[in-house]
């Protein structure tokens, strides 16, 4: 129906909307109040509490983007007490080759190659609960990995009968992480570790450590990083020593280039937390670096 509006004088055209306008302005009203309703009964998840899904050596909470390969290079050269004539342990060098992907937002998975013990790795890591507040409350966020590791070297005494499952290795760790603040995070790492074979009939096939790391954030792009995993005496290796690492993360776009010093020779959880056996305050610390790069595979549908 088509309102003539010359019908009508101007002052009923006016007082009609006078009238009209608060029952536009409830309606505004409500439907804000409503969006405001929702967004309170929302959780405000904690994000950035560590700058990228590696602490040093270990893991850390955070995870890749769905859909996003995260390619990444690590070095680590050799110990910097050996003095001139090793260059400072420049001389000798070993790197890791990895490729982690996010299948979502909770579930990633990667593998790996090392050059040291010719290892390859593999590793899903799901994120089980997340720092948040408001509505609902959760004060750490909670992540677990299981890894499995195949030290590809040849056996020492081929002339006996070997199985590839003695070069099996296994890992699982639970990662218990809360960001404090804009500048601090601070993470648990309960970790065992299984061997299929060990050298002597008397050594232990699990291992069981306790890790412990931090964050502290120095700027808009560079953090301090530390990390320490502390052996069970009773499960551990004779001669081995705590892995230690000391370093930090620098953003630069596209990438997190991590710098670090640590005592410990091999990247895997095999190596680094079970037989690690350079002592830090001697001075048998290796230099080293990671570079990362992420790549979109897949965007996302959300």
């Amino acid at each position: 129906m088509n309102l003539n509006l010359n019908r009508y004088p101007l002052g009923v055209i006016l007082l009609f909307t006078l009238f009209s306008l608060p029952a536009f302005s409830q309606d505004d009203l409500m439907k804000m109040l409503e969006e405001e309703t929702e967004k309170d009964n929302k959780p405000d998840y904690t994000t950035a509490t560590f700058k990228t899904t590696r602490l040093i050596n270990g893991h850390s909470v955070e995870n890749v983007a769905s859909g996003v390969l995260d390619f990444r290079i690590s070095h680590r050269f050799g110990y910097v007490n050996g003095g001139a004539y090793e260059l400072w342990g420049l001389d000798e060098a070993s790197m890791r080759l990895g490729f982690d992907y996010g299948l979502s937002k909770r579930w990633m998975i990667g593998i790996g190659r090392s050059t040291y013990q010719k290892q390859y790795d593999g590793f899903t890591k799901y994120k089980i609960l997340r720092q948040s507040s408001c509505i609902r409350k959760m004060p750490i966020t909670l992540s677990a990995i299981g890894s499995i590791i195949y030290k590809s070297l040849k056996f020492e005494d081929p002339s006996r009968e070997n199985y590839l499952t003695s070069n099996l290795y296994y890992s699982g760790q639970l990662l218990v992480a809360r960001k404090f603040n804009e500048s601090l995070s601070l993470q648990l790492m309960p970790t065992i570790v299984h061997y299929n074979l060990v050298e002597e009939a008397d050594f232990p096939n699990d291992l069981f450590s306790v890790g412990i790391g931090g964050r502290m954030k120095l700027s808009k792009r560079v953090s301090l990083n530390l990390e320490y995993y502390y052996q069970l005496p009773d499960y551990k290796f004779e001669g081995t020593t705590n892995s230690l690492s000391v370093g930090f993360d620098i953003e630069t776009g596209g990438h997190v280039f991590q710098v670090y010093c640590t005592n410990s020779t091999g990247m895997t959880e095999r190596t680094y937390i079970t037989e690690t056996t350079g002592n830090f305050f001697d001075g048998e610390i290796r230099l080293g670096f990671t570079i990362s790069r992420v790549f979109t595979i897949k965007k996302p549908t959300d």
